[in-house]
């Protein structure tokens, strides 16, 4: 299996990966579903029929632009190596970091595609993500976000 990482590459954990193609999925349906909507709209040809035949338009319109952007970045995803090294912290690692006040927090670390902070999901490009990235155990650190200075102790890579 060739799995050759390019600039454009976007890796995806096993969840992201499922998240996608299950939106892609709801996507063509609602497509489906509007596209037969406009059908029936086709069918009248009073100005009120006209005039939401234009706003069913651009529904549909949206929902193509949405799947291609899904479909597009879809078709360049790859699954997360299985393997890679717990030394560092990288794209796909699960970090547990302890706050000032001995709060664990576990965040996994992935594009910023699949990014969802309330799920434990941080983006390589989040801040936090960025001064994650290279990092080691008993590594501390530090955000500032102009109001809130906050400092982390990194405990574990998985």
């Amino acid at each position: 299996m060739n799995t050759t990482i390019t600039e454009n590459t976007i890796l995806l954990s096993k969840k992201g990966m499922k998240e996608l193609k299950k939106a892609v999925i709801q996507l063509e349906h609602d497509h489906q579903k509007a596209l037969r909507s406009l059908r029936e709209l086709d069918k009248t040809s009073d100005r009120e029929g006209h005039l939401a035949r234009i706003d069913k338009l651009s529904v549909v319109e949206g929902i193509e632009i949405e799947l291609d952007e899904k479909k597009l970045v879809l078709s360049s995803a790859k699954l997360l190596p299985a393997k890679r090294t717990r030394l560092q912290v990288a794209i796909g690692s699960i970090v547990d970091l302890i706050d000032k006040r001995g709060h664990l927090f576990r965040y996994m670390i992935v594009d910023s595609v699949e990014a969802n902070p309330s799920d434990g999901r941080i983006s390589t490009a989040s801040p936090l993500g960025r001064s994650l990235i290279g990092r080691t155990v008993k590594d501390t650190i530090q955000l500032n976000n102009g109001k809130h200075f906050n400092q982390f102790q990194l405990v574990r890579i998985a």
